[in-house]
């Protein structure tokens, strides 16, 4: 840098900072209100770009005709997804997918939508939510969606369902209602993520690092899902019918979703478009139908979402979290992994009522090779053996690589359990081979010198090829 071009550098900065004095003598010694560019009636979180379209129709409602503001968060950019469209793939199909969200969004008139960095997580056998939660680094993503209710200050929070459902086989999805949830219950603690409602140091200068935000509690949590069968979702909460007319558009809901679908191009190519062309648009006029979480300000369960809902901030509601059992058995004997997690993450959140929402089920193909995990628990001070029983319909197996049978220096389905521990084992079981689809159930009991140490039991719904 020559000496002029250097002085003129000094000039600018100058000018500058003189005029970030003028700025902030001329201005009065106050806090302004939170920018309500950013408010927001209902957020939305859910994992990829394309999920909100399971939703669409409803949203359309909210916002076109009922003139409530929305907003979205993705938790991924979904740089792992498939590409129907073009061979951009990994970060540049996150690129895309993006654009596609942001184009799909604004087709129903939403503007404000936030896309996190949580890898995509890839498909599994079996999903296990906390892959995606340590995939997401789950205390760093939990602090973006508390910033991001911080930022919106909504009322109504909308996410996915923390369950294992048929047809939601995607841990990414239930991931994302884990941190919604769990940002619902921790956004209006100032003890939690504290540096984003510490005041900044000087709002009118430069390098803040303290955020500014305030504590803000939602009123209510509602829950979706992608399931394949919705039998369990009857009176859980409320059902917006997607053949309604739009008064605005003068459009049906399930159109309006149809549309929007149909500018995720990367995900569904054009079979979106081909439904609106040729009126074939049953899948998308089925009922919606949302799961009621929770609500801090009353109202019926099957009522509106906005019912009851109250202008401006509630008080904190603190959850109850965890409580380890008081007087457990002895022995026992439960499914692993995801199923394990959710009962103890549901009553932790007072959501005692999804852990009656259905009982554990999978979904699985004709012929295929799976793993189930389970956990065999000892409460006792002294080791002892615990015998595992499976209990197989006609035409299933156990595949001999399971953990419980390779290398196992014990006879098949012994297990020595430490005092005050536990062991977790993996079956990996072999589904029959059949030509219609059904369900069936498989189950494991468990023994301890003779006496029962519990049974658990999984529904499966077998897939015909």
């Amino acid at each position: 840098m020559n000496s002029r071009s250097h002085h003129y550098f000094l000039f600018v900065i100058l000018q500058i900072f003189l005029a970030v004095c003028l700025v902030k003598a001329q201005q009065p010694n106050v806090s302004p209100s939170p920018d309500d560019r950013l408010k927001a009636d209902i957020l939305v979180v859910v994992a990829h770009p394309d999920d909100e379209s399971l939703i669409a129709g409803y949203l359309a409602k909210a916002v076109l005709d009922e003139h409530k503001r929305v907003a979205v968060v993705f938790t991924t950019r979904g740089d792992a997804g498939q590409n129907l469209v073009g061979y951009e793939q990994a970060k540049s199909l996150a690129e895309i997918r993006e654009m596609e969200a942001r184009q799909a969004l604004a087709s129903i008139g939403i503007e404000n939508e936030w896309f996190l960095r949580g890898p995509d997580t890839p498909w599994l056998e079996v999903p296990d939510v906390l892959r995606s939660l340590e995939a997401w680094n789950h205390g760093n993503i939990l602090g973006e969606v508390v910033r991001f209710i911080r930022l919106t200050r909504p009322a109504v929070v909308i996410t996915m369902l923390p369950d294992i459902v048929v047809g939601e086989n995607h841990e990414d999805h239930q991931a994302s209602g884990v941190v919604a949830t769990e940002a619902f219950d921790l956004a209006g603690d100032p003890t939690w993520f504290p540096e984003q409602i510490g005041d900044p140091a000087d709002r009118l200068w430069f390098a803040n690092l303290m955020e500014g935000l305030h504590v803000w509690q939602p009123q209510k949590l509602y829950y979706f899902t992608d399931a394949s069968h919705f039998d369990f979702l009857k009176g859980k909460g409320p059902e917006y019918s997607m053949t309604e007319v739009s008064p605005s558009q003068h459009l049906s809901y399930a159109r309006i979703a149809a549309k929007e679908v149909s500018l995720h191009r990367t995900q569904y190519d054009g079979e979106p478009d081909r439904d609106l062309q040729a009126g074939n648009l049953s899948f998308y006029e089925e009922p919606l139908t949302f799961i009621l979480g929770k609500s801090l300000v009353g109202g019926t369960v099957t009522g509106d979402v906005f019912e009851n809902v109250v202008q401006g901030q509630i008080g904190f509601a603190r959850v109850r979290g965890y409580e380890p059992p008081k007087d457990p058995p002895d022995y026992s004997i439960e499914l692993g992994g995801g199923w394990a997690f959710y009962n103890r993450f549901w009553p932790a959140h007072n959501l005692e009522s999804l852990t009656e929402l259905l009982s554990p089920e999978l979904g699985v193909g004709t012929g295929q090779d799976f793993p189930i995990p389970l956990i065999l628990r000892n409460n006792t001070d002294k080791p002892v053996t615990m015998d595992l029983h499976p209990f197989l319909p006609n035409g299933w197996a156990i595949d001999s690589n399971s953990a419980q049978y390779a290398h196992h220096p014990l006879p098949q389905g012994k297990f020595i359990i430490p005092a005050r521990d536990y062991v977790p084992v993996v079956v990996r079981l072999i589904a029959p081979t059949i030509h219609a689809s059904s369900w069936q159930t498989v189950s494991w009991s468990a023994e301890v010198e003779g006496k029962s140490a519990g049974r658990v039991t999984v529904k499966f719904y077998v897939m015909a090829e």
